[in-house]
């Protein structure tokens, strides 16, 4: 792995994490597992900490979360739980992300702590993507007695965990370590099924099983309806980001990734994966990155510590700027991209690549070959409150991005952990019937 491509943040020693947990107030109202979308028990965990109980500490987390070392990585913690930390008035909010960080990181090193295996005997459950909220339901199923198989498309699990997310951001080898910790609990990935194509959901109950979870995210990038779209390098940044995570991963060649060195990059959007595309165009060696945003940068989706980071960097940005046409020469290549200011005057900005990042919607592959299965306007998962997160087919459940706009991995975790809840109900009901 080259510099560039390396994960950014500095983790914390044992005496810095043990100095910063012993900050807390342990408050009697804890505002942090207020903001916090899974509600993580943030203060126990810290105070064990603070005793130097670092197997305590991992228990407590565990509780809550199957995936730890990553959302001490990625959440928006400023606006989550570090954002309502009651310190954060005088500027010194406890920086619980590290902390949760430190404490996965410590565990899996010294091999403190190995999850108890009931015996899995509730009933069988699939599980379709191994993204956020996929890992989500197969560790809680687990925990709860499920015997559990997750299917995933690629040559190993993690979802957008490993092939959107770049490495400088999340680490692949604690992608690979959490899902090691998950199959540990008995749960049986299978990689290299395409769900839709290579099986159906309908041969999955003829084999046996009780319930069926969909957690394949948006596979589909939103593409901008403008002309030259056909043009030779207008790319999805999805596609991008996807392809360097296998170039990373030494399953492609350089050649494969759509950004190449010494190119002008333009990125459209102004999300966190406009922030993660423009960033790894860098690290590509691209010559220059520029983001175009139709606003103005209060408005920008984006986390605040993702766009600091594109700024580091070294990525510009042009606000107030809508894009209306790709620009292209007699070939079909791209040359620039035509946009439209806040005045309503025109410019072409150069380009040799424009990465589209304007969001995703989900795939239609597994209802298309499914009968009984609604999809709203949007192509987004219909599913009832009761039983919780159950498709318009019987035993058929779905959770995060699917069913909802992109959102972030913990908020993914969040809808996750109430589709198990209605999973469970689900399948104890019929077994109890005995349908």
């Amino acid at each position: 792995m080259d510099e560039h491509s390396k994960y950014v943040d500095t983790p914390y020693t044992m005496k810095e994490a043990i100095a910063e947990a012993q900050r807390c107030l342990n408050c009697k109202k804890p505002m942090c597992k207020t903001g916090c979308p899974i509600e993580n028990d943030i203060p126990d965990f810290i105070h064990a900490l603070s005793k130097g109980n670092l197997g305590e500490a991992r228990q407590i987390l565990a509780g809550k979360t199957n995936l730890p070392a990553v959302c001490g990585r990625v959440c928006p913690h400023e606006t989550q739980c570090q954002g309502h930390c009651v310190l954060g008035k005088k500027g010194e909010a406890i920086n619980i992300g590290r902390l949760e960080q430190f404490v996965a990181d410590f565990d899996a090193e010294m091999a403190l702590t190995r999850e108890n295996i009931p015996p899995k005997t509730r009933g069988n459950v699939a599980v379709i993507g191994s993204g956020p909220a996929g890992l989500t339901v197969a560790g809680d199923l687990a925990h709860m007695g499920f015997n559990v198989t997750v299917y995933e498309a690629e040559s190993e699990p993690g979802g957008v965990l490993l092939y959107g997310i770049p490495e400088f951001r999340l680490p692949k080898d604690v992608v690979r370590r959490e899902t090691k910790r998950i199959a540990e609990l008995g749960v049986s990935f299978i990689n290299n099924v395409m769900v839709g194509d290579d099986i159906t959901l309908d041969q999955m109950f003829e084999r046996g099983f009780d319930a069926i979870f969909i957690g394949t995210g948006t596979a589909l990038s939103k593409e901008l309806n403008i002309p030259g779209k056909e043009l030779k390098g207008v790319i999805q940044s999805h596609y991008f980001l996807r392809m360097v995570a296998l170039y990373r991963s030494n399953e492609l060649g350089r050649e494969e990734v759509p950004v190449a060195e010494g190119d002008n990059v333009l990125i459209i959007g102004a999300g966190n994966v406009a922030m993660d595309a423009s960033r790894q165009s860098i690290r590509m060696g691209a010559k220059n990155v520029t983001v175009v945003y139709r606003s103005t940068f209060e408005t920008i989706s984006a986390a605040q510590v993702e766009y600091e980071g594109a700024v580091e960097d070294g990525v510009k940005f042009m606000w107030n700027s809508t894009p209306v046409e790709y620009v292209g020469d007699a070939d079909g290549k791209l040359i620039g991209l035509k946009i439209k200011d806040k005045d309503d005057c025109e410019l072409i900005v150069p380009a040799d690549k424009v990465l589209v990042a304007i969001g995703a919607k989900p795939a239609r592959r597994i209802i298309s070959t499914t009968k009984g299965i609604e999809v709203n306007e949007n192509g987004y998962l219909i599913t009832s409150e009761r039983p919780y997160g159950m498709t318009t087919l019987k035993g058929v459940f779905a959770g995060g991005d699917v069913v909802h706009q992109p959102a972030t991995v913990v908020l993914a975790m969040k809808e996750a952990k109430k589709v198990v809840e209605g999973i469970a109900a689900y399948v104890d009901a019929i077994k109890l019937l005995g349908l």
